[in-house]
């Protein structure tokens, strides 16, 4: 079937499940469903959204074992699969900035380092009802990171929300996804007093801003730990270079000797013989060749520093304010391989065209954060979405990574984006196919194409379009959520 262009039509997507009844066979087959995740399924559609785009029109989808295996317009139904019909069939939603998975402690960790995995912190076996909730409104996987207000969070997670799923190996799809630092976020507070002019006392909570100063010296320690990164990088290059080059030498001395064996095998002889004279024990002789480069010594931190250095992985930075962003782009600039992503950036909009010429996507939260907002947050704007897109910005859009149940919310606060001048089609490509791309899962997941991981959403009517809703959500080819759950 030839693709055709289809417009996401604007306005929120609406997470309510008004879902028509099972087809014969899947009712038959949902509760073996559940739990065989090998099952076979056959997903027809009126439109399939490969990418925000590009739709395929009257189409099947053959998912086995957790995958796409074929997509085609005259697709027979295999013996034994299940088929589930609906009206549009598009990838399931990232959110690449969640709290959804993680306890408090994780969460607020300060101790953490460049080496700090989020997923070993990741717990399946609480708020199964918020996991719920999120794969109906349509979120299937997201980006777990702990330590959000340390220096150093460490490294993130991308963990899928099927509740079922209670597991590391079957949850957990990427256990190194991004580094995560943070510039200027508000201390937790603590009861203080404040005098006032005339001499009153007035008591205070609520977060403590940092200091200025330790902001900027902070945005010094971002530029510093990606300078060791480098050079531990380039310690680790030169002990592959000279450990090749030794190895070359030793195998031509090798031949050598080799060649000359009669020749050397007398003259070891007579130096044998000689020390026996005198009465000395006999040492072999010594070649250059004979001492092996020394490897340097592994540290784990400074190994992730390197892989964030050399590009292998983005470097995710909560950052908002402006003088902050633009101090971090500039002590940055140098690294050419860096890729860096910015989280939050509230007040970005004025440094935008460098983000766009810099290529570096933001991930943008488009909450109603109210009057308590911290004081980084001040600035922050429903239309930032819009209006960095329409400066060329790559927008991905998050809930938040502090409160677990705003996953949930994610097409909501995507559906607020859009409606503050976030062009529709961007939003939908910022929930799946960019997230994706920026994370390194685009070989995965993002789109509908033949040999990526079945996280696949079917719906009554366009994504965005007015009331459309969720009513199947494939997980990881297994079928997560129905009409009857």
């Amino acid at each position: 079937m030839r693709p055709s262009p289809s417009p996401l039509a604007p306005l929120g997507l609406t997470c309510c499940l008004s879902f028509v009844a099972l087809s014969p066979a899947l009712a038959a087959a949902d509760e073996e469903a559940q739990e065989d995740t090998s099952s076979v399924f056959v997903i027809r559609a009126a439109q399939v959204v490969v990418r925000p785009g590009e739709v395929l029109e009257n189409t099947a989808i053959l998912v086995r074992d957790g995958r796409i295996v074929r997509i085609a317009a005259d697709l027979e139904t295999p013996d034994g699969a299940v088929e589930v019909q609906g009206e549009v069939v598009c990838a399931g939603f990232i959110d690449p900035w969640s709290a959804l998975g993680l306890d408090g402690s994780v969460l607020d960790d300060r101790s953490s380092d460049a080496a700090t995995r989020t997923a070993d912190g990741v717990d399946l076996f609480s708020n199964d009802h918020l996991r719920a909730e999120a794969l109906r409104a349509g979120v299937t996987l997201a980006r777990l990171q702990g330590g959000y207000r340390a220096a150093v969070g460490g490294l993130g997670a991308f963990v899928r929300l099927d509740p079922a799923l209670d597991s590391a190996s079957e949850a957990i799809v990427d256990d190194s996804a991004g580094l995560a630092m943070s510039l200027g976020l508000s201390l937790p507070g603590s009861m203080r007093f404040s005098r006032g002019s005339d001499g009153s006392l007035r008591m205070l909570s609520g977060d403590r801003a940092v200091d200025v100063f330790d902001r900027v010296e902070a945005v010094d320690r971002v530029a510093a730990a990606i300078e060791t990164g480098r050079q531990y990088r380039e310690r680790e290059v030169e002990y592959r270079y000279e450990l090749e080059e030794w190895q070359k030498a030793i195998d031509e001395k090798t031949l050598k000797l080799e060649k000359d064996f009669k020749k050397a095998k007398k003259s070891r002889k007579k130096d044998q013989d000689k020390a026996e004279d005198k009465g000395k024990e006999f040492k072999e002789k010594k070649y250059k060749e004979d001492k092996r480069p020394r490897a340097p010594k592994f540290n784990a931190e400074r190994a992730e520093l390197a892989r964030v250095a050399a590009g292998e992985t983005p470097l995710v930075v909560e950052v908002h304010r402006a003088s902050e962003i633009r101090n971090l782009l500039e002590a940055t600039k140098g690294f050419t391989r860096l890729r860096l992503v910015i989280a939050g950036a509230s007040e970005s909009l004025s440094v935008a065209a460098e983000l766009a010429e810099r290529s570096v996507p933001v991930i943008v939260w488009p909450s109603l954060s109210g009057t308590s907002r911290p004081d980084e947050l001040s600035a922050s704007d429903l239309s930032l979405a819009g209006n960095l897109a329409a400066e060329g910005v790559t927008v991905l859009l998050g809930s938040g990574g502090r409160d677990a149940a705003a996953a949930r919310d994610l097409p909501l606060l995507a559906a607020l984006a859009v409606g503050h001048g976030l062009d529709p089609e961007l939003a939908f490509k910022a929930l799946t196919s960019l997230s994706a791309e920026t994370f390194d899962l685009a070989d995965r997941l993002g789109s509908v194409e033949i040999g990526k991981d079945a996280d696949l959403l079917v719906l009554d009517a366009m994504p965005f379009h007015p009331g459309a809703s969720v009513r199947y959500v494939f997980s990881g080819g297994r079928l997560a959520i129905t009409p009857e759950n």
